[in-house]
């Protein structure tokens, strides 16, 4: 029963897609948190573009771009079931074996190898959001400590990093391969503050997804929802404290 508890509340997350659109008039500017010491960012939506992975992914799927939401729904699903059943694969496996499903499905002809390589291949080589590099150049700027802390695994951000020039914006590089639990549980950002020293309050977790917010304000850390396209929030989840179109709206609240 404790596991099936554990499930339903954390498969909540995933059901974000139900939340009416975002803009930036809706951002929450709240000046009367403290000044994060540690900003920890997502990797992939957040910080990278995953155009080319959709278009990879459509291909591999007989060209059903109508298909990309079931199969980013089913790994994410997964992921969770391997948390609460502390059976750990890493999530280009769950990707794969999400991809392969998906497939099934739908009677569409897929090989293990053509879904590894329509994922890991441009998974690699993402290019970061416009606004990516200047905006972490300037958070770096004022002292604050970033961080990432994401799904993938260590080997698997290292390489996203190098491709994507974003390796001298991070002091830390954390993944949830280290504690073999996804987020949005609540035991994965609690072991990310204890690896940067610093209390929920102290820390801000920046992301473009409705159940790592989720996660995240579930206990205690500030948040920051990134606003990317066809991104939403989840609306029974506690609210981020802002809501931004790119950095560089977040950089101006935080300078002010």
């Amino acid at each position: 029963m404790d596991i099936m508890r554990k499930l339903i509340i954390t498969l909540g997350g995933i059901l974000a897609f139900i939340a009416l659109p975002l803009t930036v008039a809706n951002a929450q500017h709240n000046t009367e948190l403290p000044t994060p010491k540690v900003i920890f960012f997502d990797v992939n939506e957040t910080l990278l573009d995953l155009e080319d992975l959709r278009s990879s992914v459509a291909e591999a799927l007989d060209g059903r771009d109508d298909l990309l939401g079931l199969w980013f729904s089913m790994m994410l699903h997964h992921s969770l079931v391997d948390s609460v059943t502390e059976c750990f694969h890493t999530f280009g496996e769950i990707g794969v074996s999400a991809l392969l499903m998906v497939a099934e499905s739908k009677g569409i002809e897929l090989s293990e190898e053509e879904a590894r390589t329509a994922i890991v291949t441009p998974l690699r080589s993402l290019p970061p959001h416009p606004d990516v590099k200047d905006g972490l150049s300037q958070l770096k700027g004022t002292g604050i400590t970033l961080a990432s802390l994401t799904n993938s695994s260590n080997r698997g951000v290292q390489t996203q990093f190098e491709n994507a020039g974003l390796m001298e914006f991070f002091e830390r590089r954390l993944s949830v391969e280290d504690i073999k639990l996804y987020k949005p549980d609540l035991r994965t950002y609690r072991w990310a503050l204890d690896q940067m020293g610093v209390k929920p309050e102290e820390a801000m977790l920046v992301v473009a997804h409705g159940w790592d917010i989720a996660g995240a304000k579930a206990i205690g850390m500030q948040a920051t929802f990134i606003a990317r396209p066809g991104k939403t929030l989840y609306p029974l989840a506690i609210k981020p404290d802002y809501i931004v179109a790119d950095l560089h709206e977040l950089v101006k609240i935080l300078e002010k």
